[in-house]
């Protein structure tokens, strides 16, 4: 039992409450602090935040451990994340070959179905994936990236093929959940129907789409935005584009990177305006660089970058990635952003859940699964829970 902090609900906050956990649900939510069962283990939490655990749907790595580096690194990687409040993850990929691919969805398969105590739950992956623009590719590797209806002038000598993308797809749909589509490219359209008719969620990004052509996609069930603003065509008051669309249908929930050097925190907090914290959930985009000191080196899909003081580099200098984790997240949404620490609960685990159908996790009720988070006075993590255990402390 947790007692005396300041729970975070979904509507308000409730100080000096107190939480009862049974195995790995929330068995009361008492807002008196008086409960005190029998046998009970108490914690005081006094002079805590009591949050939901963060759901990222967008990390590619940390401290060193890349997901596309086989199982035992993304069991690394799931092992490390709860230090950071993260409870669950979607692992995400850059664009790769068709054999990296079905290893990668081979080892999300592993660790998804045999979790492994202490750690944070894999969630299905979220693909960053072949069909996005190579105009807006970012730090993807070019040589990966195919048009979804389109002869592959590339595929002879890079050994596949869009189909070849697709079938890998097709043969592990449990173990994929999020997929980012340029929707500009040819067949795009058609592929966000095919993959939302598969029962994936489509995701909008890496792209230069107009206006129309996205609405396009969202009317063909496109419901979800990669790193809203990042690798976009820039919105203008007379050519609104990828991001006049998705700022202004609701229907759609929009990624944001929460560091505030990808996007403005101005430009952050317009955002947020714009859709409400239902309609934004904080992603960090994290590489193996996260965690890591500045100058320290790591891999993404295996090419070499390198930690700065904001970010992730390629060795040219090109953008690649955060080193953002999901406490700083949420600090920043609400010491940079102006939002309440109800708004960055809601949009660092309430509406990634919701988003990606997730039964029991998200918010703060009783008989919800007790995956939490413990935030000092400065939004640091002081313990996770994960399923009712204490997973970490600090020190």
């Amino acid at each position: 039992m947790f007692a005396g902090a300041d729970l975070v609900l979904p509507d308000r906050v409730v100080p000096g409450g107190s939480l009862l956990i049974d195995a790995d649900r929330i068995a009361a939510v008492d807002f008196r602090a008086s409960i005190r069962p029998d046998g009970a283990r108490i914690i005081d939490a006094a002079g805590t935040y009591i949050v939901p655990g963060f759901i990222d749907v967008h990390v590619h790595g940390v401290e060193g451990f890349d997901t596309l580096d086989g199982s035992e690194s993304l069991a690394a990687i799931a092992a490390r994340l709860p230090r950071y409040g993260v409870t669950a993850f979607c692992p995400t990929t850059v664009a790769c070959d068709d054999r990296q691919l079905e290893a990668f969805l081979a080892s999300v398969r592993q660790r998804h179905h045999t979790p492994v105590s202490g750690a944070a739950r894999v969630l299905p992956a979220h693909l960053e994936s072949n069909f996005i623009n190579p105009e807006y590719c970012g730090a993807q590797p070019v040589a990966c990236l195919r048009a979804p209806r389109e002869p592959d002038r590339t595929a002879a000598s890079n050994g596949f093929t869009a189909r070849d993308i697709l079938d890998v797809i097709a043969a592990a749909r449990q173990e994929v959940s999020i997929v980012t589509v340029a929707p500009e490219l040819a067949g795009g359209v058609d592929l966000v129907r095919d993959l939302v008719a598969a029962g994936h969620r489509v995701s909008l990004g890496h792209s230069g789409a107009d206006f129309d052509t996205a609405v396009a996609a969202i009317e063909a069930g496109a419901r979800h935005a990669t790193h809203l603003f990042n690798r976009m065509a820039p919105m203008t008051h007379r050519a609104p584009g990828l991001v006049g669309a998705i700022l202004s249908r609701q229907e759609v929930t929009a990624e944001l990177i929460c560091d505030g050097h990808h996007v403005h925190p101005a430009m952050c907090a317009l955002a947020i305006r714009a859709k409400g914290a239902a309609g934004i959930m904080a992603i960090t985009d994290a590489t193996a660089g996260a965690g890591l000191p500045v100058g320290a080196t790591a891999r993404l899909g295996g090419r070499i970058i390198r930690v700065t003081d904001t970010a992730a580099v390629l060795e040219a200098g090109t953008l690649a990635g955060s080193t953002l984790t999901m406490d700083r997240a949420f600090r920043n949404v609400v010491t940079r952003f102006g939002r309440s620490v109800t708004d960055a609960a809601a949009m660092c685990a309430t509406t990634p859940a919701a988003a990606l159908g997730l039964d029991g996790v998200g918010a703060i009720r009783e008989g919800a699964i007790a995956d939490l988070v413990l935030l000092d006075r400065d939004f640091a993590v002081a313990h996770t829970v994960i399923a009712g255990e204490l997973v970490y402390s600090r020190v």
